[in-house]
C-alpha cells in the first residue's frame, strides 16, 4: 500500500475494512459521543472507528513527520564517537599550539 505524507489514514465506523485518507489540517475538533466524531473546518462531520486518542496520536505523528522532513539533520557532538588521546603521543610543537 502506498504511503501518503500529507494525510492520515482513518476508517469510517460503518466500513471498518475500508480506510480513507484525511488531511489533518482540516480537523476542527474530535469528540467521543460515544462514537468518535471528527468535525472538519468545512463543518462536515465524520464518524470514525478510531478512538479520539488514536486520532490525536495520528495527527501528532503526522505533524512530527512534516517538521522532521522540513528541518535539516544537524550533527551534534553526542553523535560523534569520543576517542581517548594521551599527551605523550603528541609532538611538543603540536601540543604548544
Amino acid at each position: 500500500m502506498a504511503e501518503y505524507r500529507d494525510v492520515i489514514r482513518l476508517h469510517r465506523l460503518a466500513h471498518r475494512e475500508e480506510d480513507f485518507l484525511l488531511n489533518p489540517d482540516l480537523i476542527l475538533s474530535i469528540e467521543a459521543t460515544p462514537d468518535t466524531t471528527v468535525t472538519l473546518t468545512t463543518h462536515t462531520k465524520l464518524i470514525v472507528s478510531e478512538r479520539p486518542e488514536e486520532v490525536v496520536e495520528l495527527v501528532r505523528a503526522w505533524r512530527a513527520s512534516i517538521i522532521e522532513a522540513g528541518l535539516p539533520r544537524i550533527r551534534r557532538r553526542s553523535d560523534i564517537p569520543l576517542h581517548v588521546v594521551r599527551g605523550e603521543h603528541v609532538n611538543y610543537e603540536e601540543r604548544d599550539r
